[in-house]
């Protein structure tokens, strides 16, 4: 019995005769189970930052270089795991992730103007660059070295942001809940990922993902704390 790549036979089969499935039969049952959810919930991770922008119309605090590369990053990965084949449960969230980064990055972009001509320019070049990247139209040595490259990126798209929320003691309009979210997936991913079998080059990028997302949650937490027991205080 299979639904959507999961085989469910196995964990039936043990409840129907009393047992209680083992560790070999449930835990594939259970990366399946979590690789969907995680797909789903996807649909909506940057949503509450988009949101906190439109609603204060600002981007104060967020480095847009930082956004720029997470594009990239999810552009890279996702044309990767298509190459590879994996199975939807083990990437789906990539192509939500993608385009919602897309969007928060126009929305970033909206208020930020005046945008600089170089600030265009890079917009342009991906524009150009994503579709040929995407659809895996490019030599297989340099496909494994482009991926190799997006774990770098990944990280030095969070680094910028790091950096300016500690420099800032602030971590302006960032949103706790994304932030939260991008790291539980990724705490997730780094499971799935095992029992999918995945590449581990893929499970270097999800290990990397939940130490920056883990600073960033953190960065929040500890700067936005005294910032609410001032705003108390003034009341």
């Amino acid at each position: 019995m299979e639904y959507l790549g999961i085989d469910l036979s196995c964990a039936l089969g043990s409840l129907r005769h009393g047992q209680f499935p083992d560790k070999d039969c449930l835990l594939p049952l259970i990366s399946k189970l979590l690789g969907y959810a995680i797909v789903a919930a996807s649909t909506t991770v940057k949503l509450p930052q988009i949101l906190k922008i439109l609603k204060h119309q600002s981007a104060r605090g967020l480095s847009m270089i930082s956004f720029e590369l997470e594009v990239v990053g999810y552009t890279i990965a996702l044309a990767y795991c298509l190459h590879k084949g994996l199975p939807f449960s083990a990437y789906g969230e990539l192509l939500f992730l993608l385009i919602q980064a897309i969007v928060l990055v126009a929305v970033i972009y909206y208020y930020s103007r005046p945008v600089s001509t170089t600030t265009w320019i890079r917009a342009l070049l991906y524009c150009a660059v994503a579709p040929t990247v995407l659809a895996g139209q490019i030599d297989p040595l340099l496909f494994e070295a482009l991926y190799a490259s997006q774990h770098a990126i990944f990280l030095f798209a969070r680094i910028p942001q790091i950096w300016q929320n500690f420099s800032n003691k602030s971590t302006g309009e960032l949103s706790f809940l994304t932030s939260f979210m991008n790291f539980g997936g990724s705490m997730v991913r780094v499971f799935t990922t095992i029992q999918e079998n995945a590449p581990k080059s893929v499970l270097l990028g999800y290990a990397i993902g939940v130490a920056t997302n883990f600073t960033i949650l953190s960065q929040i937490v500890i700067y936005q704390k005294p910032r609410a027991e001032k705003e108390k205080k003034m009341k």
